[in-house]
């Protein structure tokens, strides 16, 4: 298997670790920011900050070290949240080499620019003078499920097929499945818009609303998902795979899910500040995410009604209530248009 670095060691990095170091091999390289995560795994082989009761195996090493981690490294996976994409390339930059693989596993997008993952990726790059190896890996995939083994499929998009292949190949096991695509642009979108999509389901529960619903919600979600997906490059079909409907469905509906957790409670009449203080560091990229989408959209001259509304929520502390009455009474008009 090919050395890998993760860099990242929330839920989803320390998953992504166990699921590599399941298969043996050499070291895999965990980096956290944070050093009682480092403390926790090197001492006592759990990550008991961001996913407490799974244990590591030994061939994962964690550290803080961002030139230990990635020295020797052939693929990088950056599994950092979104806000700090940018500043942990601008120091990792100068340690990466033309050929490193690089597989962004972060589902949102970046406030100010706009940009997916693998855009930022690239753009600090290119500073480097040289262009970067990117791909990015996503689909229905919760952590605690991953890191205990469930079966689990995800996609690797790439317009690079060797990346694709090499990707798929170092994380392939009888328990995580990896397809590839050549899709970025749908596989990274579907996997930042679909948390909107999830806060506002959450919303739903925590009004007491019923399956109805969700289900409504769910398919009205795909459709202006796809629609931005389109509009910005990508293709409809993979809006039908792991990545878009996959995702989407496991976030909107499963109680794992953070970002319709922070809805079930916005839906209950809790304030976001409070939500998010007592998420304890955990992210929901949604809330981040929720900005830049509406700004794309707007770009791109995209209707997203219940992107729209779930901005005002996040943004402006609407009453979810009202927003859900204002979609239920737009204008009358055909499904598919």
């Amino acid at each position: 298997m090919s050395r890998v670095a993760v860099i990242g060691a929330g839920a989803w990095g320390t998953a992504l670790a166990i699921a590599l170091g399941r298969k043996g091999g050499d070291t895999i390289h965990l980096w956290a920011n944070e050093s009682d995560v480092v403390e926790s795994i090197g001492q006592r082989r759990v990550n008991e900050r961001f996913l407490p009761g799974f244990n590591l195996p030994d061939s994962i090493e964690a550290t803080r070290d961002l030139d230990v981690a990635l020295r020797g490294a052939e693929i990088v996976v950056s599994v950092m949240p979104s806000q700090y994409c940018r500043a942990l390339f601008q120091r990792m930059a100068a340690m990466l080499s033309r050929e490193t693989l690089l597989v962004s596993c972060t589902k949102g997008l970046e406030n100010g620019t706009l940009s997916r993952m693998s855009e930022v990726i690239e753009d600090v790059m290119r500073e480097r003078k040289f262009r970067a190896r990117v791909g990015a890996l996503s689909g229905p995939s919760f952590a605690k499920e991953v890191a205990r083994g469930d079966p689990t499929a995800v996609t690797v998009a790439s317009t690079d097929s060797e990346l694709a292949r090499a990707v798929q190949q170092a994380f392939n096991s009888s328990r995580f499945r990896v397809y590839t695509n050549d899709d970025v642009i749908g596989v990274e979108l579907g996997g930042a818009l679909k948390n909107i999509i999830a806060i506002a389901a959450g919303v739903c529960d925590g009004l007491g609303l019923g399956h109805n619903s969700v289900a409504a919600l769910i398919t009205r979600g795909l459709a202006e998902i796809a629609r931005l997906v389109v509009a910005c490059g990508g293709r409809l079909d993979t809006m039908a795979g792991l990545a878009g409907l996959g995702d989407l469905v496991l976030t909107c509906t499963g109680d794992l899910s953070r970002n319709r957790s922070v809805g079930v409670e916005l839906g209950k009449g809790r304030k976001l500040p409070d939500i998010i203080a007592g998420m304890h560091g955990a992210v929901a990229e949604g809330v981040f995410t929720t900005k830049a989408a509406m700004g794309l959209a707007q770009t791109k001259n995209v209707e997203m009604p219940i992107t729209e509304q779930m901005f005002a929520i996040l943004e402006h502390g609407k009453a979810p209530q009202q927003a859900i009455e204002e979609l239920m009474t737009r204008a009358a008009r055909a499904e598919v248009y």
